[in-house]
């Protein structure tokens, strides 16, 4: 497979970084939407007849019913379903200034603990035989999204983590009109290259340079696929980082192929909050989640 980098004529917008991954620091926010705890709401929504639910987190001072809405950010769970830690997501982004929705993929209680890969296996399968269930899911939450008072519109991103972050690349494919997606050690696989031609906004992916789930192979296979319909992207693959390296649950030890690693997690996190901050112009603060 041809891998060589696009000249600098082409659209689309590649860099491809393998970053020695330091501590990070962020000024301290001054705002106090910022600091202050922000307000998590559970929400039943429906998909045919279907019942799901997901969770809100927004900015402690509430924009609801004044001027300036604040961008909205979809966040996609991973395999074990909507948890405890794809909702503390949603809040680190409510501290920066956003609404975020915390989706539910799986549907109403279909739920697996961290450490039950059967059970966490079972619920995803189906979306891997057939994609375009990542799709209708995330359509469904994003829509979930759009509703809500105080989000703006024409700023909309969305995050997710090991199987999230194939769900909302798969999102991005269908032409969902966001402003950027960003993948934490997400697949990259997908049935659909041809559909990379659908992709509106400017696409994150950050990478387990160990990472089984997601070889080499497929890295090269996601930037061709990019490069040929000219999508904007960055590409971080951080060193002795394998899967999920972002989830402390995850244990420490490398070798099991899933892993946290709390300075690559820190370095993914600021690339983020600085990616969300240029694609929404610069609409919110620059605290660190």
């Amino acid at each position: 497979m041809k891998t060589s980098l696009p000249s600098l004529s082409l659209v689309a917008l590649l860099t491809i970084s393998l970053v020695a991954v330091t501590r990070a620091q962020s000024p301290p926010a001054t705002d106090d939407a910022a600091t202050a705890e922000p307000k998590t709401t559970p929400v039943t929504y429906h998909i045919g007849a279907e019942e799901f639910e997901g969770c809100f987190a927004e900015p402690a001072k509430s924009t609801v019913g004044s001027a300036g809405a604040v961008p909205g950010v979809l966040v996609v769970h991973d395999w074990t379903g909507l948890g405890p830690f794809a909702q503390a997501r949603a809040v680190q982004l409510a501290k920066l200034g956003y609404i975020a929705f915390a989706a539910d993929m799986y549907g109403k209680g279909k739920r697996a603990s961290q450490n039950d890969r059967a059970a966490a296996g079972a619920l995803a399968k189906p979306f891997y035989q057939d994609f375009s269930l990542f799709r209708v899911r995330a359509q469904a939450a994003l829509a979930e999204l759009l509703k809500r008072p105080g989000v703006d519109p024409q700023r909309i991103g969305a995050i997710g983590f090991c199987f999230g972050g194939t769900t909302v690349l798969e999102l991005a494919r269908s032409g969902a009109d966001m402003k950027g997606v960003v993948s934490f050690h997400g697949g990259l696989k997908s049935p659909n290259t041809a559909d990379a031609k659908n992709v509106k906004g400017r696409l994150l992916v950050l990478h387990g340079s160990l990472d089984p789930s997601v070889p080499p192979a497929d890295v090269a296979g996601f930037m061709t696929e990019m490069n040929t319909a000219g999508v904007a992207y960055k590409l971080v693959a951080y060193p002795r980082s394998v899967h999920a390296f972002t989830n402390p649950e995850a244990g420490t030890d490398i070798s099991k192929g899933v892993a946290y690693n709390a300075q690559a997690a820190e370095a993914a996190y600021g690339e983020m909050r600085q990616f969300f901050s240029e694609i929404f112009a610069g609409g919110a603060p620059s605290a660190q989640p």
